[in-house]
């Protein structure tokens, strides 16, 4: 009769069962059905109690929520229903955690029946814990001991016959003690062991024969050991071995012989965090009593048709991390008895419609970090007992509505109920508007208002003001539709996406980036030319300064609209995120389009930048040398401070803008991941900086405008205070007031420095 032994590690150490194995496997299996069935995991029996898809019922009341509201934190059913069942116990590592360990409580004795034992040693009843005491060899102990720990220790060697004598011993630990090496007659005579753990050693090599006399062996651990190559023989004599662990333990390649020849019991393999590159037909062909797999984080890349045929009672298969660009279409179909399956984090380029239809009782399913562009709902709708799943986006989650738990619930920048997932985000969308449309269309009325010294470069300053406005727009645009989306966004995120409406104001968007940062170069090199070169005559006129503005305006609407002549170069430009901005790129980008965009931010944006700021450390530098050799020095000091202010203001607002989009472009071209937060946060704040302080920067703190701002309100006031009191009294009146006087100096200002003058220093 078979035995196993389940060791299930607590908090305070570790608990034993020993039954017959066919007991155990029948009360696994009941139990397992019946924690499914408490979990409510079957999504048909939420339509058979009249709940529409996508919506799940608030346990036996009839009342239905939609899948955004189950699992949320909050719990929206009269009854809490929404919120129980929400962790994800799919799988053997937590059944045997919650199920096992809750139903068979086991309390150890203190007493200990053991003669002999080292000092610093820890006994109870037939078990010793000899950890941290700094021993070099194997320890004589009381012969009749059962279970062994000697971990953290000194031990190198495990010579011939060390365990000889131990013959009721049924555990021995023995890790992280650094063992290199491993006599092929180290555990002689331990017939009834049962639970061996070699982990955190420094274990190279394990010769053939070396388990041959562990015929009751269930669990072996050999987790983080240099070995980098086992043959089949080494496991000869494990007929009973129930879990076998080699985590982290340099293994390339398994041999093309089958794997479980001499465990035909196993039952739990874990080969994570090897070197392993591929899986032979043959290596797990005679694994039929396998239920947990894992091969998480190796190298594998190539997985062929048949690699998982016969493994009809697998349970458990963990695929995560490798290097997997495409699966076979029927790869799965012999795995009609899989729970939990997880391909994340893999490069899968392509994923077949039928690829997951024979998994009917799949309750998890993993595909974080995986882009899914031929994603369709028919993909999921086999399998009706998906309880979980996992997406790189969130808008995918709106492919599965009949599964109860979907996540991620946000991009950052979006979430399941609004296109701008935060209120903070939601409120700062119309103030950013606000203040970028207004600002700039107040200084637009201000500037036709007032007269100018520089006409031409007054109208500069109002086409610059024009484009920024264009950002308010987006940004009103983009509030608008968060409106109309609320509590329902995950519903439309697909089609809003692929929207004419997102394509144009991700062009609005674009243009007034472009547009702008394209004018703020023109007007700087203008001021570069008249400060540095004052008796030059570079200066461009009238019809060389209205065609610079054109081509400007026509070179940015290009750039803006050359992304959406061409989906099949280009793809869903402006529509990987709820914001519509190609900010950064992603895999599924075409690389078209990534070569676009990083022209245009790291090309086009990058030089603009850069000239600013060296036209602007060149300018300040000639004022700077100018004002040596004026007489006031006091005078020029306060000039130089003033100049130095503000274009340390200009260059400060360019840099503040465009360093944060630059490095994001950088990361998202080096595949660094980055957090939809972070791009929420560029798109909201960061860049519309620019286009809210050019009218600031460049109208309302020069000393001119204020001037004139200041004569016009003293006109004004003039001209209330003619018409209220009709008299000649006023003008009299008015003489008295010396204040007033001062900002009325009869229609025109004095000429001030070529500092102060409307078209050099704005």
């Amino acid at each position: 009769m078979m035995v196993v032994v389940l060791v299930l590690l607590g908090g305070s150490g570790s608990v034993v069962f020993s039954m017959d194995y066919g007991v155990l496997m029948a009360a696994v299996l009941l139990l397992w059905i019946s924690s499914a069935k408490a979990a409510g995991l079957d999504s048909l029996q939420s339509v058979s109690e009249g709940c529409t898809l996508g919506q799940f019922p608030c346990g036996n009341l009839s009342v239905c929520l939609p899948q955004v509201l189950h699992c949320n934190g909050i719990e929206d059913c009269p009854n809490g229903a929404d919120e129980e069942h929400c962790g994800d116990n799919s799988g053997w590592a937590d059944f045997f955690d919650r199920t096992i360990k809750r139903s068979f409580p086991v309390e150890l004795s203190t007493d200990c029946f053991l003669q002999q034992f080292p000092d610093g040693c820890q006994c109870s009843v037939l078990e010793l814990q000899c950890v941290r005491i700094r021993l070099r060899s194997i320890p004589h102990v009381s012969s009749n001991v059962s279970s062994l720990s000697l971990k953290s220790n000194e031990i190198r060697v495990l010579p011939e016959e060390a365990f000889i004598k131990y013959t009721e011993l049924q555990r021995l630990f023995l890790q992280d003690n650094c063992i290199n090496s491993v006599s092929n007659q180290a555990f002689r005579g331990l017939f009834k062991l049962q639970k061996l753990s070699l982990s955190q050693n420094c274990i190279s090599e394990l010769k053939a024969g070396v388990f041959s006399d562990l015929q009751q062996l269930n669990w072996l651990i050999l987790d983080d050991n240099p070995l980098k190559t086992i043959t089949v023989n080494t496991f000869t004599g494990l007929k009973s071995l129930f879990f076998l662990s080699m985590v982290n333990t340099s293994l390339e390649l398994l041999p093309s012989s089958r794997l479980c020849t001499h465990m035909p019991a196993l039952n739990w393999l874990d080969f994570e965090g090897n070197r392993l590159q591929m899986l032979n037909y043959s290596t797990l062909l005679s694994c039929d009593e396998l239920t947990v797999l894992s091969l998480r984080a190796n190298q594998i890349t190539v997985l062929l048709e048949n690699t998982f045929h016969g493994l009809r009672v697998l349970g458990e298969l963990d695929l995560s991390s490798n290097q997997i660009t495409e699966l076979p279409v029927s790869i799965f179909n012999d795995l009609q008895a899989l729970q939990i399956l997880n391909l994340s984090q893999n490069p899968l380029v392509h994923i077949h419609q039928s690829q997951f239809d024979h998994l009917t009782q799949l309750q998890s399913l993993g595909l974080e970090g995986v882009e899914i562009p031929n994603i369709e709902p028919c993909m999921f709708q086999p399998m009706k007992n998906l309880s979980h799943i996992y997406f790189k986006k969130f808008q995918y989650c709106s492919y599965a509505p009949h599964v109860r738990k979907c996540k991620p619930n946000t991009d950052g920048i979006s979430s399941f109920e609004d296109l701008l997932a935060s209120v903070i985000l939601r409120v700062s969308v119309w103030v950013m508007a606000f203040i970028t449309c207004f600002g700039n269309l107040f200084v637009i009325g201000m500037r036709t208002l007032i007269r100018a010294e520089n006409n031409l470069h007054a109208f500069c300053i109002k086409v610059l003001c024009c484009a920024d406005c264009l950002m308010g727009v987006y940004l009103f645009f983009v509030g608008v539709f968060d409106l109309k989306f609320r509590g329902e966004y995950n519903k439309n995120a697909h089609v809003w996406m692929e929207s004419l409406e997102c394509r144009t104001i991700g062009f609005l968007a674009m243009l007034s980036s472009e547009v702008s940062v394209m004018l703020l170069t023109y007007l700087t090199l203008e001021k570069f030319l008249v400060i540095v070169f004052p008796m030059s005559h570079l200066r461009p006129g009238r019809n060389q300064t209205f065609v610079v503005l054109g081509v400007i305006w026509l070179l940015g609407m290009s750039i803006a609209a050359v992304p959406l002549l061409s989906e099949e170069l280009f793809g869903n430009y402006y529509g990987h995120n709820g914001v519509c901005f190609p900010l950064h790129s992603d895999r599924v980008e075409k690389p078209t389009a990534r070569g676009y965009s990083t022209g245009i931010f790291l090309g086009l944006n990058l030089l603009a930048f850069l000239i600013i700021v060296i036209s602007y450390s060149s300018m300040f530098y000639s004022i700077y040398k100018t004002g040596i050799n004026a007489t006031d020095l006091r005078s020029r000091l306060h000039k130089d401070v003033a100049v130095a202010n503000r274009f340390f203001f200009i260059v400060f607002s360019d840099a503040l803008c465009w360093i944060p989009i630059f490095l994001v472009k950088i990361l998202s071209l080096l595949q660094v991941e980055i957090p939809g937060t972070i791009t929420s946060w560029v798109v909201i704040f960061i860049l519309p900086i620019n286009s809210a302080l050019n009218p600031i920067l460049y109208t309302l703190t020069t000393s001119f405008f204020r001037e004139q701002v200041e004569l016009l309100l003293c006109q004004w006031q003039r001209h209330t205070s003619l018409k209220k009191e009709r008299k000649s009294l006023t003008t009299s009146v008015m003489d008295m007031e010396p204040s007033r006087r001062q900002y009325c100096p009869g229609g025109f200002l004095p000429r001030t420095s070529i500092l102060d003058m409307e078209g050099n220093f704005r």
